[in-house]
């Protein structure tokens, strides 16, 4: 069961992988992050938030954007590390287990709120797959 459960959880932190690596490319590559309205684009890049002068929405958005990308990628690549070559260690620690699944359904919870369909998918279908990964773990 724990081989099941090890390979359920990489392929729970692969799809957030791969749901970051894919928005980090959109983030820096092409216009799909763009507004389609061109005139609230310039007006992203002239106006400042309230917080400082010292950059623009634009420039806000980009990096929000980007760390954003980086979180998942994070998650990704941690937590299928230790799913895949830890094993002992991931499965040892309810701390870890229990962060791995806070963190997809805070994602999870984002992605309804506020994304729209493509990601809630990928982070309902990471979430699943994570959370029949514990299952397999607790039986």
């Amino acid at each position: 069961m724990e081989d099941t459960a090890a390979v359920l959880i990489a392929c729970s932190a692969l799809v957030l992988l791969v749901l970051g690596l894919a928005h980090l490319l959109l983030t820096f590559r092409g216009s799909k992050l763009h507004p389609r309205d061109h005139a609230l684009l310039i007006s992203m890049q002239e106006k400042s938030p309230n917080i400082t002068r010292q950059t623009t929405m634009w420039r806000a958005w980009i990096g929000f954007n980007a760390s954003h990308s980086y979180g998942a990628i994070l998650f990704g690549l941690t937590w299928s590390y230790l799913a895949l070559l830890q094993p002992q260690l991931l499965f040892a620690s309810w701390y870890l287990l229990s962060l791995g699944l806070v963190f997809l359904l805070a994602w999870l919870l984002l992605a309804r709120r506020y994304w729209f369909v493509t990601p809630l998918l990928g982070t309902l279908l990471a979430t699943a797959l994570y959370g029949v990964g514990l299952v397999l773990l607790v039986a």
